[in-house]
């Protein structure tokens, strides 16, 4: 069934650019979200607090966070790895949502935080019971949920267990990521309808990244199957630093194209996305992934 809405979180900020070689000035960073606000985003992952020796990219956390404008409708994410990232992102005072990561393997948990997976659900349990503690919510990921890039294929009874394991901490959702995009929508119809009916009624979100080109069909096959909220970089940058291979997240403008059309409401004017991407490419000094900003305007005088 084709919903009426999808909520989408604005994720080029802190996965957009942390798998960048040469770090966006924060100044930049800061216009960038500004950007995605004027276009009508309401949840923005604005950074992450890990290690900056792991991720340099991120290593303006505190000075992007206290930086912030104040928008009362406007939730700003921080995206934590462990206790110490949360108490850092929890001190800015601006963060207003935790999110966590659980990663669905040994192999990738190890690379990307040096735990094994059943540590990452604990781990993310934690920094969920921290956000709440401190009068924040917190939201959480379960990484590679579609495939590894160590391991392979993901049985999709490990996923829903992890699920099943970190509802009981009472995120205000559950994510889906295809970190290294090998999902196809028939796999994403099966797997998020499954967790969406186990872990009800907490919602499911989704991250695809467009690594074979399959990202945008993987929306719309999640939309279909109960997926409310979907994770999109404007300009479709990204990737991960830890996982070989990983490629941009779907384009902002580009699942917003495809939605409106569709008649599916996401709140975010496509012509300031456009603009938006144009500007970003600038900054970066190179044309962007996402397509539709490439694209003459449909109809024409939309």
């Amino acid at each position: 069934m084709v919903p009426n809405a999808i909520e989408i979180v604005e994720v080029a900020p802190r996965d957009g650019l942390q798998n960048e070689k040469v770090a966006m000035a924060t100044a930049d960073k800061l216009a960038l979200i500004a950007r995605a606000i004027a276009a009508g985003a309401r949840r923005i992952e604005v950074t992450s607090f890990v290690n900056p020796r792991a991720v340099p990219q991120m290593a303006d956390a505190e000075a992007v966070a206290t930086a912030l404008p104040h928008h009362d409708q406007v939730t700003y994410i921080g995206l934590v790895m462990n206790a110490r990232g949360a108490g850092r992102a929890l001190a800015t005072g601006r963060i207003d949502q935790l999110g966590a990561v659980a990663v669905a393997t040994d192999s990738f948990a190890m690379a990307n935080q040096n735990q094994t997976s059943d540590g990452s659900v604990a781990a993310a349990s934690d920094i969920i019971a921290m956000a709440q503690a401190a009068g924040k919510t917190a939201q959480v990921t379960i990484a590679a949920a579609f495939g590894c890039p160590f391991e392979g294929e993901m049985a999709p009874d490990r996923v829903l267990a992890m699920a099943a394991a970190l509802a009981q901490a009472g995120p205000v959702e559950i994510g889906l990521a295809d970190t290294i995009g090998v999902a196809d929508p028939a796999q994403v119809s099966r797997l998020v309808a499954r967790v969406r009916d186990l872990i009800a009624p907490i919602p499911v979100r989704v991250h695809f990244h467009n690594t074979r080109g399959t990202g945008l069909a993987n929306v719309w096959a999640a939309v279909l199957a109960g997926a409310a909220t979907v994770d999109a970089a404007i300009g479709g940058l990204g990737g991960c630093p830890f996982a070989p291979g990983a490629s941009g997240n779907v384009a902002t403008e580009d699942v917003v194209y495809m939605l409106q059309r569709a008649g599916v409401a996401t709140g975010l004017d496509l012509r300031a996305l456009i603009a938006a991407n144009h500007w970003l490419g600038g900054v970066m000094d190179r044309t962007l992934p996402g397509m539709v900003a490439r694209a003459p305007v449909f109809p024409k005088g939309s």
